[in-house]
């Protein structure tokens, strides 16, 4: 059975079909996901999806989102992780982290969100998720700052081999989806071969980071509309990939990347 460490399901792309949206991965074998929020508006909206369909869920605001979030968002956060603390299916904190590649973003202020965020995922004892685009070595320059210390996963990993190594150190595994599946994603697919094993979780971003059998250039979606958007049943497809850079079986990627998720999260685990 496979697990989507990064979902998002809550999203208005699924809004049309989201029984269906479970519905396919569960058939596919994709038995639990992820749903990650992204802002406090939406937190109430992760965790009842989770709750509604056995899955797990992460409370954050991320770096997209700091622009637009209420002056008392930390606040709301820190009520929301206190109230929900024994919630088995809250596993992480997330998500957060820092984008410099969107332009028109405060890095000052996605920098102090970021930092109180590990802060509140340290007290509650919960990992994280992080987001990383352009952004590696400051996010772990927060990580150290701020001595954190439970781990979790590095998002749609896009960073170097020496980065990769350094979160690996601090007790993170590397999030791998869609972009896996790219020929010509030579240095992500080259880490995914590389990494221990210990180190590799699958995940989607659904609807967003489609594999490459679902790309579409900005043109083709134009000209065809209503095409397929990525979902947690492609998690398998795009695990082919995976495997065969390692030289795995589909049922030994399963098993490591599942085994993984759960210590990432060690929340999953029970909810077996």
């Amino acid at each position: 059975m496979w697990t989507d460490t990064h979902c998002h399901l809550d999203a208005a792309e699924f809004d049309a079909d989201r029984e269906a949206v479970v519905a396919r991965a569960l058939a596919a074998g994709v038995s639990q996901i992820v749903i990650p929020a992204v802002e406090p508006a939406n937190f109430d909206t992760v965790r009842g999806l989770a709750a509604a369909h056995g899955f797990s869920y992460a409370l954050g605001i991320h770096p997209l989102y700091v622009m637009r979030a209420p002056a008392d968002a930390l606040a709301q956060l820190g009520k929301a992780l206190q109230a929900h603390r024994d919630d088995p299916r809250l596993v992480a904190v997330g998500e957060i982290g820092l984008d410099f590649f969107v332009p028109g973003l405060d890095a000052a202020t996605q920098q102090r969100l970021y930092v109180e965020q590990l802060k509140l995922a340290q007290r509650a004892g919960l990992p994280v998720l992080l987001h990383v685009r352009k952004s590696a070595d400051q996010l772990l320059a927060g990580l150290r700052r701020v001595g954190f210390s439970q781990g979790g996963i590095v998002h749609a990993f896009n960073g170097s081999e020496q980065q990769a190594q350094a979160f690996i150190a601090l007790g993170f595994r590397l999030g791998f989806g869609g972009t896996l599946t790219f020929d010509r994603s030579l240095q992500i697919r080259r880490i995914a071969a590389a990494v221990p094993e210990s180190a590799l979780v699958l995940e989607t971003d659904a609807p967003d980071i489609p594999p490459q059998w679902l790309y579409k250039t900005a043109e083709q979606r134009a000209a065809e509309p209503g095409q397929r958007r990525n979902e947690s049943a492609e998690l398998p497809r795009i695990a082919e990939s995976l495997a065969a850079l390692r030289g795995w079986s589909l049922a030994q990627t399963a098993a490591a990347t599942t085994a993984n998720a759960h210590a990432a999260l060690p929340r999953l685990a029970a909810l077996r």
